[in-house]
């Protein structure tokens, strides 16, 4: 085993070919050569929405148990709206899962302590 990649570190993927397939156009000289990554942006939304999302979740769920028969808005509207609340939870978490990883990834760290 290699000394240079302790606990089994790989050097980090840069970002011309981050991704799973990676770039998938040869660059063409037109974009900015300072352009940015918007995975900085996709961890800070993900980390803003996913407690706000769960939280409304929660909120349309309990307000839904607690509503009568004709009470405005109806239960079912209720449960539609926790329903994607809690869709969107799913997305932003998955979102933060990926972005997570593909940060890992460029910097060159481990993915898992041995």
């Amino acid at each position: 085993m290699s000394d240079r990649h302790p606990h089994g570190a790989t050097d980090p993927v840069p970002r011309a070919r981050s991704g799973v397939i990676g770039r998938r156009f040869p660059r063409t000289g037109t974009e900015p050569v300072t352009a940015q990554s918007p995975l900085g942006l996709r961890l800070l939304l993900s980390g803003v929405f996913l407690p706000l999302f769960v939280a409304g979740t929660a909120y349309f769920a309990v307000w839904a148990a607690d509503s009568g028969s004709g009470d405005t808005p109806s239960r079912g509207a209720l449960v539609v709206f926790a329903i994607v609340c809690a869709a969107l939870a799913l997305l932003a978490a998955a979102d933060l899962l990926v972005v997570l990883r593909r940060l890992r990834r460029e910097r060159g760290t481990p993915s898992s302590a041995p």
